[in-house]
């Protein structure tokens, strides 16, 4: 039955399940689906660091490739896509040591999104990424970013 609401009423199988165990009903578990769904959940949490650092990385490059066309939007986007990660960081330390990795994965989104949205092509920007971990995260960097008061 659980595994039959899963394929036809996802949410109804995840009140379903919730309720079995705040019951403590374990027997009647839909354990494959839940083991499933909550792998799912670690997968996900990984993806949105590496999304939201892609359009960091890329705002920084639009913002160091083009000073000339730097906008407010691009400022707020910078900063809105740092809070975001430190608070999702912060909420999931163990992604911390999947950074590295995310860092470099986001890059090439980051590229794409620079690609599309500027004159720039890929060749006009580095291999690899030209960011640390502390920069991505230091609402000090770029120095320029932030409009002396």
């Amino acid at each position: 039955m659980a595994s039959n609401l899963y394929e036809t009423d996802f949410y109804a199988w995840t009140l379903e399940q919730s309720k079995l165990l705040k019951e403590g009903d374990f027997k009647h578990l839909d354990i494959p689906n839940l083991v499933e769904e909550i792998e799912s959940l670690g997968k996900q949490q990984r993806q949105e660091l590496r999304n939201r650092l892609g359009i960091l990385i890329g705002h920084l490059l639009k913002w160091h490739y083009q000073p000339d066309k730097r906008t407010k939007s691009w400022r707020a986007t910078i900063r809105e896509q740092r809070r975001e990660i430190l608070q999702l960081l912060k909420e999931n330390p163990s992604l911390k040591p999947y950074l590295a990795e995310a860092i470099a994965d986001a890059y090439e989104s980051g590229k794409d999104l620079v690609v599309k949205e500027t004159p720039l092509d890929y060749e006009d920007l580095p291999e690899n990424c030209p960011y640390i971990a502390d920069q991505l995260v230091d609402p000090n960097f770029p120095n320029d970013l932030n409009p002396a008061r």
